[in-house]
């Protein structure tokens, strides 16, 4: 049921999407009386699919993301397990085209990949069955182990986790998989904006991970002053960042995230360690 509605609310909660179902309806009002009403609500999807489209405030949503957790550091130590956020891997276009398809989060799986060959004794743990409500049959996890194997990764080094459809239920299922043993130290794979909401999930499932953001969109603080170049640009940016906010209210909400912003933990990862 979660899964089902969180699709269907997601899909509303995309900027883009709500802006031109304002303008369609007001299409649509200037063949009735409500012709003046009809007459406003195009003009504010102009403006707003304007402002959505070329200002800088997509990049504000996701820095603020970004930022919330920094690079992570090798010096700590050699990890004993890496965990790897499905949704790098286009399945369909996988299945119909018989390779590994990625899109713009590919860094999930070339990160993996590198530290897999720097920590040859590390478990790699790929989570991400099929994140669709219309086409529920396309899996990611088949691609990926087919991906990393091509790359050179031993298949006895990779487990898979191929039932999760959101991040909740790559937490779940994934300490389920992995069966974490005290002292272990995991790392998490997953794009950098995409890190606070899967942090949360992850402590709240009780499985302890170190973050490891990749697939950064913004360069710095600089990005707030700069425009977009294309209308398409900056929407796409802009749906990214604020469906990551609603994501992180509605897991808080639902009890599925130990906090509303998660940050980096106010312990070190040895003491991490010590508490799983």
């Amino acid at each position: 049921m979660f899964f089902s509605l969180s699709k269907i609310l997601g899909f509303f909660a995309l900027p883009s999407n709500l802006i031109i179902t304002l303008g369609i309806v007001g299409a649509l009002l200037l063949r009735t009386r409500y012709v003046r009403a009809g007459w406003r609500m195009v003009i504010g999807s102009l403006i707003a699919l304007s402002i959505a489209g070329f200002s800088p405030l997509g990049n504000a949503l996701v820095l603020g993301l970004e930022d919330r957790f920094p690079a992570w550091d090798s010096s700590r130590g050699t990890p004993d397990g890496i965990v790897v956020l499905g949704g790098a891997v286009t399945p369909d276009v996988s299945a119909a085209r018989g390779t590994p398809a990625l899109n713009e989060a590919a860094e999930r799986m070339t990160a993996a990949v590198e530290l897999a060959r720097r920590y040859p004794q590390a478990r790699i743990l790929f989570t991400g069955g099929s994140g669709s409500l219309v086409r529920p049959e396309f899996g990611e996890a088949e691609h990926a182990l087919r991906l990393f194997e091509a790359l050179g990764i031993a298949r006895d080094r990779v487990l898979i986790e191929d039932r999760a459809r959101n991040t909740f239920e790559n937490a779940v299922f994934s300490k389920a998989v992995a069966a974490p043993k005290p002292g272990e130290r995991w790392l998490l794979v997953t794009s950098a904006y995409h890190m606070p909401r899967s942090v949360g999930v992850f402590r709240q499932a009780g499985f302890a991970v170190e973050p490891h953001p990749v697939d950064w969109r913004t360069v710095g603080r600089g990005d707030l002053y700069m425009p977009f170049g294309s209308l398409t640009g900056g929407l796409a940016r802009l749906d990214v960042g604020l469906k990551e906010y609603v994501g992180l209210l509605a897991y808080w909400v639902t009890g599925k995230s130990s906090e509303l912003l998660p940050g980096p933990s106010t312990t070190s990862p040895s003491a991490d360690n010590a508490n799983r």
